[in-house]
This record gives structure tokens, sequence and C-alpha cells, in this order.
């Protein structure tokens, strides 16, 4: 009677300590969840994500619960161990029950299964929410009870158990999120998706073109002048203005004017009158901004002003589009006038182009928070305007003034950033 009684009780003790572990696994399961994938699969229709996310949505009560069920099966335990441990060593046998039950609750019923369960958390989390759901039904009168006390507490110190984290992502936190993604996300719809988070911080001013590059219709030219530009111009969209840009009566689409330059006397009228009203933009107004501004708009093309209302220059909803997948040329660095590589690996830049323009085709990182173009860059580094041909250093690049023009760097020879040799130093 006596064997078998121990036997029952070794039975019994072995059960706790798998419920032991199954509470232990099932709270370290349901806390490493990844909230983004339970939702999603949740909405998907994934019974298990749907009972975890559902258990998920009061952290307090799953939590209360685990806490339970562990610290009831854990004192049972130890009890049954204590009683096995007086039957076979005596009064000894107290302490002999305190350490070796210790050891197996360690091993066997939290490091061992909370292991398992930070590493496979669904596997875990999934079938363990089958009996948590019921259970919290059952004990939520004791639940409810233990999580008012614990409300009381925290009160007391001067927290709040309403006062929990959301899990919303901050823009750097998503950006850090698309970057871990590895390769679940291919390596070009990255860079779309962090540009897209980095529209707000470009403004329209940055990707502008400037109004010294704007092509466009002077009214004051002569006719056959201004025929020719229609006939032969490469953009589709083209500003109608006279005498100076500042002065614009309109934007006319060159798809328009097809009709018009079958017949033999076109008049500046007649262009006139297929010219649509200017849409004008402010130029600190962020992409992101803008990007909703012409589809509310329905327009693709904007001028760029200043505070006064002069022209600065004009922006294109392709050129924000750029900003997201990149230069829609195959090689932009090929073909743009801005800058020419030379034979000892340095490039000449023109002092007029962008520095994001730089940067985006030669891969460098200079400073984009100031000056927008090359010249300014090297005016705001002197600290004044260059009288004649100076060699200087910018960000770490080495920059030689080539050519100055009324007041300004029309050109300039730029190295690659200087690299750092390292030394070896022998023992």
């Amino acid at each position: 009677m006596n064997e078998a009684s121990l036997t029952a009780l070794f039975s019994i003790l072995v059960a706790l300590i798998f419920l032991s572990a199954f509470f232990s696994s099932s709270e370290t399961g349901m806390m490493s969840l990844n909230r983004y994938r339970l939702k999603h699969l949740a909405k998907t229709g994934h019974k298990g994500a749907r009972r975890a996310n559902n258990l998920l949505k009061r952290t307090d009560q799953l939590i209360g619960v685990i806490l339970i069920g562990n610290n009831f099966v854990n004192i049972l335990a130890s009890s049954i161990a204590t009683v096995i441990a007086i039957r076979i060593w005596g009064d000894a046998g107290i302490a002999i029950a305190t350490i070796l039950l210790t050891i197996v609750i360690l091993v066997f019923a939290e490091v061992t299964p909370k292991t398992l369960a930070a590493l496979f958390p669904e596997k875990i989390a999934f079938p363990a929410s089958h009996i948590l759901g019921p259970l919290l039904k059952i004990l939520y009168p004791i639940v409810w009870s233990a999580n008012l006390f614990t409300s009381m507490i925290l009160k007391l110190i001067g927290v709040s158990a309403n006062d929990v984290a959301n899990d919303h992502l901050s823009r750097e936190e998503l950006r850090t999120l698309v970057n871990e993604a590895g390769a679940l996300i291919p390596s070009k719809h990255k860079d779309m998706l962090v540009s897209i988070l980095d529209l707000e911080k470009v403004t329209v001013n940055d990707i502008m073109v400037p109004r010294n590059e704007v092509a466009g219709i002077d009214l004051e030219d002569d006719m056959d002048g201004i025929l020719r530009q229609l006939r032969s111009s490469q953009h589709t969209r083209l500003p109608v203005f006279k005498g100076d840009i500042n002065d614009i009566k309109g934007m006319l689409h060159l798809r328009n004017t097809s009709k018009l330059l079958m017949q033999e006397d076109i008049t500046k009228d007649m262009i006139l009158q297929l010219c649509r009203e200017p849409y004008f933009i402010p130029e600190s107004t962020p992409l992101n901004t803008q990007l909703i501004n012409f589809q509310k708009a329905k327009r693709r093309i904007g001028i760029v002003v200043d505070e006064y209302g002069d022209v600065l220059g004009i922006a294109t909803l392709e050129d924000i589009l750029e900003e997201i997948v990149g230069e829609f040329t195959t090689d932009y660095a090929a073909t743009s006038p801005d800058v020419i590589p030379q034979g000892d690996g340095t490039f000449i830049v023109d002092g007029t182009a962008a520095v994001r323009t730089i940067n985006k085709i030669l891969g460098w990182k200079l400073p984009t928070d100031g000056p927008k173009t090359l010249n300014g860059l090297i005016t705001e580094t002197l600290e004044s305007i260059p009288e004649t041909n100076v060699c200087l250093t910018v960000n770490g690049h080495r920059v030689e003034v080539l050519q100055i023009k009324d007041n300004v760097v029309k050109a300039a020879i730029v190295h690659p950033k200087l690299r750092r040799k390292k030394r070896n130093f022998i023992s």
C-alpha cells in the first residue's frame, strides 16, 4: 500500500512538472509572438492566431491566469515532493526535496520550455491557446480579483494599468523593420519603401528643375522660333511666359498643339487659348504632401515659387516618383550633363548641379540640409564668394574650383572621398 501510494505521488509530481512546463512555455510563447504577423494571420483566418490575438488583447488577464496556474502547480509539486522525500529519507528529506525539486523545475519546467517557446513561439502559443482560453473563463473571478489588487498596488506607486504601450510603429521603427526583413523583401522593394518614408524629409525645392534650366515658350520671341520650339521640344509640357518666367501665362501640353501646327496662320493668341492655368507650389512643401496635392489637383507639373511669389523652378510628378523608384533612365550617371567623369577618377561637376543629384549619380553623401547646389555648398564652406580658383574640402571630398563667372562657380573638379590608409604595426 505504501509503495502504491509513493508511485501515485510520483505520478502526480511528474504531471505537475509537465503542467509547470506548459504554463512557463505558454507565457514566453505568448509574449514572444510577433504582434504584426499575429494580426496578419488572424485577418487571414488562422484560428490559432485569432485565439492568441484575443488573449493578448487583455495581457493582464492572460498573465494572471498563467501565473495563477503556474504558481499553483509549483506549490503543489513542492508539497508532494516534500511528502515523498520525508517518507523516503525522513526529516532530512525536506532539504533533499528542496534541492532536487529546484533543479528539476529549473531545467525541465523553466529554462528548457521557455527556450523552446522563445525559439518557436507560434508552435507553442497557438496550441496553448486551446487550453488558456477556457481556463481563463473558469478562473476569471480569481484572475479579476488578483488584477484588482494589482491595479491598486500600481496606483499607490503612481502607475496606471491603462498606460499600456501601443503597437504603433514610428517612422524610424518602420524603417528598421523594413531593413531587417532580410530576403523576405527584395532589395529594390526595400529601397522603394524606405524612399517613401523619406518623402517627408525632402521638399519640392530639393527636387525641382531650377529656373535657369527650365525650357519654356517666351511670347516675346518671334513666331518662327516658337514654332520650331514646339516641333522640336523634348518635353510634353512647357510653361508659357512673356519676357520673364515670373510672368507665366499658363502651361501648354504639346499634345494639344498637334492640330494647331497643321494650320498655316498660327498666332500667339491661339497658343494662349490652348494653355491651362499654371499650378503653383510653395518651395517648402514636403514631397509626400505634394504627391497628394498633385493627385487632388489632377496635375503632373507645377511652378515652384518662394515666399515672395517669384518663380524658382518647376517640379513634376515624375521627379517625385523618381525619389521613390529611382531614375527612369538606365544609366543616369552616363547621361547626366552635370557630372562628367575624368580618366583620373575625378569628376567635373557643373556649379548649378543639385547636391542631391550629385549624391544620386556618384553614391556620395554630400550634405543636403543646407545649400541645394554645388555652387552654394562651396560658397557656404568658404563663407565668401571665391574670386579665384581655390581648393577646399567638403565632407571629405577635395573640391577644386575650375571656373568662376558673374560671382558664381560655373564648374569644379570634385575628387572621391579621401580614405585614411590603415597603418600596419609590426611588433
